[in-house]
């Protein structure tokens, strides 16, 4: 396998069917980290698709990776979630061809919102870094509740509602179209978010 069978494309309808192997993806990889991450139906990944929002890597007719966007607090954010890449297709480049084609379409679609991610991932955090996504506290993200309703499938929930959600062990990074983006972010950041989620876990955030 490589790089020039895939395609990363803008999904639509017809690749509603993905749904499944989708969740299951989502599914596996949290359990491999060991870290929370929101559960999402099959019914709702393929709303993503048939509704424009969503990001498919083929190879062939195999789904192999997976992002989609949303729009929250009347349009002034978008998120860009559910990033997944199928293990055997792992190290080779293409978590960050989702990402960029998954930014290309939040900006086609919302040309003046905020984009935002919170992730636990070492790997998104320095993808975000390298597009422009700089780390933020919570409170300069979406107030939207149904956004923060999607965290109650999450493992770590509690800790979200404990901290009456200020924080998280999810790292919160947000692009501002308005502003340019940094000339030169620095490599050690990405590190350092990473390890204050740990110090986190390990105190429980209290």
């Amino acid at each position: 396998m490589n790089n020039n069978t895939i395609s990363v494309v803008f999904a639509d309808s017809s690749h509603a069917h993905y749904a499944p192997r989708i969740c299951d993806l989502i599914y596996e990889s949290a359990l491999q980290r060991g870290t929370g991450i929101a559960k999402r139906s099959p019914e709702y990944i393929a709303a993503k698709m048939t509704g424009g929002k969503a990001v498919v890597a083929l190879d062939g007719e195999k789904l192999v990776g997976f992002s989609y966007i949303e729009c929250w607090g009347h349009g002034d954010f978008v998120a860009t979630s559910g990033l997944i890449v199928d293990p055997e297709y792992r190290h080779m480049g293409l978590a960050e061809q989702i990402k960029r084609r998954t930014f290309e379409l939040a900006r086609r679609r919302f040309p003046f919102a905020k984009l935002f991610s919170i992730t636990t991932s070492l790997p998104v955090m320095k993808l975000n870094s390298r597009m422009g996504y700089v780390p933020v506290t919570f409170s300069e993200l979406t107030e939207d509740e149904e956004f923060w309703r999607g965290c109650e499938g999450c493992c770590n929930y509690d800790i979200l509602q404990r901290n009456n959600r200020r924080m998280c062990l999810c790292t919160g990074m947000l692009y501002d179209p308005a502003k340019e983006p940094p000339e030169k972010q620095s490599r050690l950041a990405p590190y350092r978010m990473f390890l204050r989620n740990k110090v986190k876990k390990l105190f429980h955030l209290k």
